[in-house]
């Protein structure tokens, strides 16, 4: 496993990638600068067994998605490694935000 930050400034969006020895993304976090706000914390193992159990779309309005391509088909982006550490401590973040917002919103 390999892990990486990438940032988008036109809307100040950090991405934090879980990529497998293909270079595909198995977790992704987006964090909205600068509070740091979790905008989307993924799992792509999760996603695919919401996606088998019929619930993808409820998954997906909670967590995210991850992206599809490749790292090595990615353009114009110029990735931060990070370790397995840090990656995990903004993972657990990240869904706790996520969990505790979804949790206290009106259904």
């Amino acid at each position: 496993m390999r892990w990486a930050r990438c940032l988008w400034d036109e809307e100040s969006i950090s991405f934090y990638f879980e990529f497998d020895m293909d270079g595909y993304v198995v977790r992704q976090v987006e964090l909205q600068d600068p509070r740091g706000r979790a905008l989307a914390a993924a799992s792509l193992a999760e996603w695919q067994a919401a996606l088998r159990e019929d619930r993808s779309g409820a998954y997906e309005s909670v967590y995210g998605m991850t992206a599809e391509p490749a790292i090595s088909e990615w353009e114009g982006h110029d990735p931060q490694w990070l370790s397995a550490d840090e990656f995990e401590t903004i993972w657990a973040t990240a869904r706790l935000q996520i969990r505790n917002r979804h949790r206290h919103s009106p259904s």
